[in-house]
């Protein structure tokens, strides 16, 4: 079976396609569409640099919840034996992997931790959804004022050389986390 040859778009099409992008971007225009032209790109790559940028600003800004046909919502984890957190909790992750929502740094919740956090604060949380297979939203389970537990479990040797030449204090004791998993990840080939 022979592949058909995708056609290469010509360089006029590439200057009216990026003619067109910048139109379109006009009521948006700030400085960052202003770097484009100091950058060393190729139209292909301004393009779709500009194109990724009309996407970000015409994205609507739903919770996550409601990015899901019915609208995702979680039981209360009270009322949930242990096993049947750990099912709802991966049914919940392998759909926000569907809807391009990566969890990162979860292996120091329990099970019943990670997904009162998906139900407190990931899915109620209001985000841009971009409609581009190649945006992922990466959503941190892990308090931003957490160090300890960031030097703890995450932290490279270099990160927490850096963390404690900057901080001057002692190190937690490096370990490993108490819930590893493997998480659905983004694509590599996405860039």
């Amino acid at each position: 079976m022979s592949q058909v040859p995708v056609p290469i778009e010509s360089e006029v099409d590439l200057l009216l396609r990026n003619a067109q992008l910048r139109d379109e971007l006009e009521p948006y225009l700030d400085e960052s569409v202003d770097l484009v032209s100091l950058r060393q790109m190729s139209l292909v790559e301004e393009n779709e640099f500009l194109a990724s940028i009309l996407a970000w600003e015409r994205a609507p800004t739903l919770p996550i919840s409601q990015w899901f046909e019915p609208e995702l919502k979680l039981p209360n984890p009270e009322s949930l034996t242990d096993l049947e957190v750990h099912q709802l909790l991966w049914q919940t992750i392998l759909s926000l992997y569907e809807q391009r929502v990566v969890l990162d740094l979860t292996d120091h919740l329990s099970d019943r931790q990670l997904y009162c956090l998906i139900a407190r604060d990931i899915l109620p949380s209001y985000e841009k959804r971009i409609a581009d297979h190649r945006n992922y939203l990466h959503w941190h389970c892990l308090e931003e004022n957490d160090m300890e537990c960031w030097l703890k479990y995450y932290a490279t040797d270099c990160e927490r050389q850096q963390w404690e030449e900057e901080n001057g204090m002692p190190l937690p004791e490096k370990s490993d986390p108490p819930y590893p998993r493997r998480m659905p990840r983004r694509p590599s080939n996405l860039g």
